[in-house]
């Protein structure tokens, strides 16, 4: 186990180091406005691709729980729909209203983004910069904890 952990730790230091931070970047909104994420200072953040159709997509509630009971403390929950594994809808108004109607969804939430590959909203690229590979996205509900800092937590 102990060789594990040792792996592990190698993996997330060989990610390169970069000067920006979580707050260096803008994305749209699911309503079509701007999300300037140095709006976001001194807050902690939980980043969270998501998708309609998935499996996982009752974590809805958790993450509107999580919004609701922390957010006076200074954590935002930030949904990103992706459509990276076919499986969100295809329309933000759609995805608007199915988290709103279906699980109460008032948390922040992105525009339908890609989050993998040389298409990958900037964000992405960004986030994909600071860990290993292991940490990178491999299916929706893909979680990143952001720090005051800006900086990645954990994911």
């Amino acid at each position: 186990m102990n060789i594990l952990i040792a792996v592990f730790l190698i993996m997330f230091s060989l990610s390169t180091e970069s000067k920006e931070t979580f707050y260096d970047f803008e994305i749209e909104s699911i309503t079509g406005e701007n999300i300037n994420l140095k709006d976001f200072k001194n807050k902690v953040v939980l980043v969270v691709n998501t998708a309609s159709k998935c499996g996982f997509t009752p974590q809805y509630s958790g993450l509107q729980k999580l919004h609701t009971r922390y957010k006076e403390e200074g954590l935002i929950v930030l949904g990103v729909p992706s459509n990276d594994f076919n499986q969100e809808l295809s329309k933000d108004s759609d995805v608007k209203e199915f988290c709103e109607i279906r699980f109460g969804v008032d948390f922040p939430m992105t525009s339908i983004q890609k989050i993998r590959g040389d298409d990958a909203h900037p964000l992405y690229k960004w986030i994909s910069s600071q860990v290993s590979v292991i940490a990178q996205p491999r299916w929706n509900f893909h979680k990143y904890l952001i720090g005051r800092d800006g900086k990645i937590i954990n994911w």
